[in-house]
């Protein structure tokens, strides 16, 4: 039975941050929503009733969804804002009006005004935000005015009209709001040393600002001018609170394209930002399936163009992880630390999410492909000759030293096969001697395959270091298998894999899909031997109590089990209803074995 595909994608969001798309079966957008988490937001579409019609509506058009995730909530409402200002999609009606984050302007004169706006000019002056908040950007603003006297007038002031005398200074001059450039009385460099300064506290550095700012206070509070000294520390104490712009925007990187690979044995995923005056407008994920080995600079210099033709980019300027050839007519940056730094790890982890999703959908609609992949993987991790298609894990059981077991535990194509689970009663060894039984386990497993021309494992697996794995090598020495299926130990401390004739043990990434098989596969062993175990020392327990009385045999056995349930009602029951079930001669034995007892 097909799985929707709606339901798939359902299935496979991530618990993170972001922004999410819905599309209609025309893959025309619908709605552009934020989310703190993606998956628990638009699953809610889905698994509850809706009293407003408009959404009824809405989520019988959904056909799919695509989403960009982002690391904070504030970015994820920046990025909503851009979306629905590019696309204005049909549902998105509370936020269709003219409405835009602030920014703030240095704008490109000779004596520049600082000011906030709504709209942004590529007219060359800076822009800095936007800002989820006016009131961040009127803290700002104020904290630049108390510091720096700028000039607030739209005045020309060039050169010539100053020196012409064409301005007189106005009440802000006369105020102290003001030095009046307009008159000539400061002068353009010391302005613009007065700029500098303000654009590295809209960068969020505020060193020497703070530092200017302390220096003041500690004038005013010198000459006893304790308000004035008070009105500076409580600037001071804001600018100290405040946060750094957000990280998705930075008003510098305007029309780039940002481009990311991640890859596997059989497929690479390049994830696609595009970048307009530092706002993400999209985001796209192409997966790219492999025909031979062709390395991920390949890879992605062939997404690059295909994701650059289909959606029309012009950009001039790329970043990516590493060089690529992409001509003349394109700047590549390879970002190493920063805001660019920032946004390449951004596309990165989108490209990461799109991946494990995609593995979370093949596992449910394609099992072959999500096989295929995990044996791939696998071969190359442990650095095998071939697929382990067939994989066997054998444990030794023997608690306190009493009972010693065995279980050997079967994956084909990375799932158990339970049907071939073995369990092993140790028959050569006396006490708990790990070596010897894994010796004897391993030597009877494939004694028999071998006579009975079973096939054998492509990988086998012990759950022990190296002193189990050179007792399982004896095995398959004497077998003359050594060589023919490859052999590793896991132990349990570190989860190193120890490796015949190797000293040093591979360590795998602690998330590795290759190590979660191996620990499976241990785990499942485990559990196995642990069941076979309890069974026997059970059944042990039984027979030192019931069967060890003279004359008593299993059918009497089960008969008393089965009417009194437990081994201690039978030793407490009366001499009659003894009688009651095994007759009188049985009933007399068994009574007087505890009684005497």
């Amino acid at each position: 039975m097909d799985v929707p595909a709606l339901e798939i994608q359902l299935k496979t969001l991530p618990n993170a941050p972001g922004v999410y798309q819905y599309f209609d079966a025309n893959d025309t957008i619908l709605y552009v929503g934020k989310a703190k988490n993606l998956k628990k937001r638009v699953s809610s579409y889905f698994t509850k009733t809706h009293d407003n019609g408009k959404t009824r509506v809405l989520v019988k058009k959904i056909a799919s969804i695509k989403h960009i995730v982002v690391e904070t909530e504030t970015d994820a409402l920046l990025l909503e804002n851009n979306l629905i200002k590019k696309h204005m999609p049909r549902y998105n009606v509370m936020l269709k009006d003219d409405k835009s984050y602030p920014w703030i302007c240095i704008k490109k004169e000779r004596f520049p005004r600082v000011f906030s706006t709504r709209r942004v000019f590529k007219d060359g002056s800076e822009y800095f935000g936007p800002y989820t908040s006016m009131k961040t950007v009127s803290t700002l603003l104020d904290l630049i005015k108390g510091l720096y006297h700028l000039r607030t007038c739209n005045y020309h002031l060039s050169q010539e009209k100053i020196e012409a005398g064409k301005y007189k200074v106005c009440l802000e001059y006369h105020l102290g709001n003001c030095k009046g450039a307009c008159e000539g009385l400061e002068t353009e460099q010391e302005y613009h040393n007065n700029i500098k300064a303000i654009k590295e506290i809209l960068k969020g550095n505020f060193k020497d600002s703070l530092m200017q700012f302390k220096m003041q206070m500690k004038q005013f509070a010198e000459a006893m001018q304790f308000e004035e000294a008070q009105k500076i520390k409580e600037k001071v104490e804001i600018l100290e609170n405040y946060q750094a712009k957000s990280t998705i925007v930075n008003p510098k990187i305007s029309n780039v394209d940002v481009f990311s690979i991640m890859s596997d044995e059989s497929y690479g995923y390049v994830n696609f930002l595009q970048l307009s005056y530092g706002s993400i407008i999209r985001s796209h994920t192409l997966e790219v399936k492999k025909k031979l080995d062709e390395t991920d600079l390949q890879l992605l210099e062939l997404a690059i163009i295909e994701i650059r033709q289909r959606f029309n980019s012009n950009s001039k300027e790329i970043y990516v992880p590493f060089k690529v050839d992409l001509g003349d007519d394109v700047k590549v940056t390879v970002p190493k630390l920063g805001d660019k730094k920032h946004i390449l790890d951004l596309s990165l982890r989108n490209a990461k999410y799109y991946r494990m999703e995609r593995f979370k959908q093949d596992k449910i609609v394609d099992p072959d492909r999500h096989a295929n992949r995990i044996m791939a993987q696998m071969k190359a991790d442990l650095r095998l000759s071939g697929e382990p298609r067939h994989i066997e894990c054998f444990d030794n059981s023997n608690i306190q030293g009493t009972n010693p077991v065995a279980a050997c535990v079967v994956f084909k194509n990375g799932k158990p096969s339970k049907k071939d689970y073995r369990h092993f009663n140790i028959k050569t060894v006396v006490g708990p001697d790990d070596f010897a039984s894994m010796e004897e386990v391993v030597y009877r497993r494939y004694k028999r395959l071998v006579e009975e021309k079973q096939p054998l494992p492509q990988l086998i697996i012990i759950d022990g270091g190296k002193g189990q794995l050179s007792s399982a090598l004896k095995s398959l020495d004497a077998l003359n298998l050594r060589g023919k299926i490859a052999i590793i130990g896991i132990a349990k401390r570190l989860e190193e894999l120890f490796y015949p004739d190797d000293p040093i043990p591979l360590y795998l990434d602690k998330k590795s899909e290759t190590l979660k098989i191996i620990q499976q596969l241990r785990n499942e062993a485990h559990r196995f031997g642990i069941e076979h175990h309890r069974n026997k020392r059970s059944k042990s327990a039984l027979n030192t109590e019931l069967e060890t009385i003279s004359g008593i045999g299993d059918k009497t056995v089960v008969e008393l089990l089965k009417h009194f349930k437990s081994v201690k009602r039978v030793a407490n029951a009366k001499l009659d209803e003894l009688e009651d079930v095994v007759g009188l001669s049985r009933a007399e034995k068994i009574y007087n074995y505890y009684h005497n007892k």
